[in-house]
């Protein structure tokens, strides 16, 4: 089995475990290298191992997601929805089978308007979400159409499209759903909105989202999970699934129940415990 590595630049925390972790593989007779961009992907590789926590995850998503390679992520961080998996696991875990893949929602967002194409560099690929948030002090009126149908213009801080994969992310700080991960949907979450009628929605696989702004700081912030751009009031955004799905690996002893009971303490009570 050939697998590439991906650790993101500065990561020196975890240095020595995670060279213990590549020296095990070795030894069990995998072939590793490392990857820092598309074109570091060798023929015939099966698989990407991220390691780090979350944040490394996505940054190797945006450098494999659409050329098929299933992820599996190392956790070396903190909370670790998408990068569960403990090192001690791995090994093992690969050796018998112990394994699958889930297929996770990837959203596809362009930016249209004059000088837009100038961020044609910007990878436009989200596991988690497509953010808008002002830049200054000014709130913002964000125009929201689905399928061409006008939602009431938001005032707020700002504006979450998410996956059921971010609705334990950015979406949960702003008080959006939990979705399990094989949902199919998009998750539309107000951030601070200067509304009380103002909930979060919850939109169909199939929904095609256009948002543009209205801003007095002149500029705001689009952000593509851990990528960020200006973006000017006489852009439109379209947001959409993309026409491929992230190939995450999961391990057998892993599940989203455990991560959210672990890392959230979802359902934490003394009532609960054993």
């Amino acid at each position: 089995m050939k697998i590439g590595y991906f650790i993101l630049e500065g990561e020196q925390e975890n240095r020595d475990r995670m060279i213990c972790l590549l020296d095990e593989l070795r030894t069990a007779g995998y072939e590793i290298y490392p990857i820092q961009t598309k074109a570091d992907v060798l023929p015939d590789t099966d698989l990407v191992l991220s390691m780090g926590g979350d944040g490394t995850f996505l940054s190797a998503a945006h450098v494999v997601s659409d050329i098929g390679l299933p992820i599996l992520g190392v956790n070396f961080g903190r909370i670790g929805f998408l990068c569960e998996n403990r090192p001690e696991a791995v090994l093992q875990a690969l050796m018998e089978g112990s394994f699958s893949i889930e297929y996770r929602t990837v959203l596809n967002a362009t930016l249209k308007g004059p000088g837009a194409r100038k961020n044609i560099g910007m990878l436009p690929y989200s596991v988690n979400e497509v953010s808008i948030h002002r830049s200054g002090a000014s709130v913002l009126g964000i125009h929201v159409s689905i399928n061409g149908e006008a939602l009431p213009t938001y005032w707020a801080d700002g504006l979450i499209v998410a996956t059921s994969s971010g609705s334990t992310a950015y979406s949960l700080s702003v008080g959006g759903p939990i979705c399990m991960p094989d949902t199919k949907v998009l998750i539309l979450a107000p951030i601070a909105p200067h509304n009380l009628n103002v909930r979060p929605l919850v939109l169909p696989e199939t929904a095609k989202v256009d948002i543009s702004i209205e801003c007095r700081d002149g500029v705001a912030i689009m952000s593509t999970d851990n990528r960020s751009v200006e973006i000017e009031p006489d852009w439109t955004i379209h947001i959409e699934m993309a026409q491929f799905s992230l190939k995450r690996i999961r391990l057998a002893e892993s599940g989203f129940v455990k991560a959210l009971t672990s890392r959230l303490f979802w359902g934490e009570d003394i009532r609960n415990n054993n």
